[in-house]
């Protein structure tokens, strides 16, 4: 249907806001969102990640950046007019081993809009594992619809909330097609790590 559909199964996956807050266990007391920052070869980015609104694949990107599974990935498909999509592959085009896919918990409250960060995945709808990609404009075409294969959509599970001006510089990078994958920074543009916020 999509024709980046088949480009997200090909590479085996594929606006500030103020934190907000998820109940915890017990239902009596507010906890805030974890924060995140992505720091990239073209500087640093922070998203908060929606952990009251998709719990499932906040907890999987966590878990992810808490092994530094992401530390040494790059950026490995930008389409400047779509999505930076990263945090499965090494700098030679290897894929990472990654942990079973998750349950998909995209949903229409959780749109794809500039500035979010979704879950990547093929054709499948429980099909997402590591990688992850940021919206670069509002993407109605990824959000959920229906239950439908075709119609069920990417996960948008948080939002960058400083460094978009990072995003926007990497997402106008020259590409190519490299080792037969299409799209691919020409220089490597490398998640040097994916780190929790200390808590002030």
């Amino acid at each position: 249907m999509w024709m980046w559909r088949v480009a997200f199964l090909a590479l085996g996956a594929v606006a500030l806001g103020t934190p907000s807050s998820a109940r915890s266990a017990e239902g009596d007391k507010a906890v805030a969102n974890p924060v995140v920052v992505i720091k990239t070869s073209e500087g640093s980015i922070k998203v908060e990640l929606w952990a009251d609104k998709a719990p499932g694949t906040v907890k999987n990107f966590l878990r992810y950046a808490d092994e530094k599974s992401y530390d040494g990935t790059i950026f490995h498909r930008v389409i400047s007019n779509f999505m930076i999509q990263g945090g499965g592959m090494t700098r030679d085009l290897r894929r990472k081993t990654t942990h079973d896919p998750i349950k998909n918990e995209a949903k229409a409250t959780l749109k794809n809009d500039r500035g979010t960060i979704a879950m990547a995945r093929t054709t499948e709808v429980d099909s997402a594992t590591a990688q992850f990609f940021i919206n670069v404009k509002d993407n109605p075409g990824l959000n959920h619809r229906d239950e439908t294969e075709d119609g069920f959509g990417y996960c948008a599970f948080g939002k960058v909330t400083e460094g978009m001006d990072v995003v926007d510089k990497i997402r106008v990078v020259k590409t190519g097609v490299v080792s037969g994958y299409k799209d691919v920074p020409l220089k490597p543009i490398t998640i040097e790590s994916v780190r929790r916020q200390e808590k002030e």
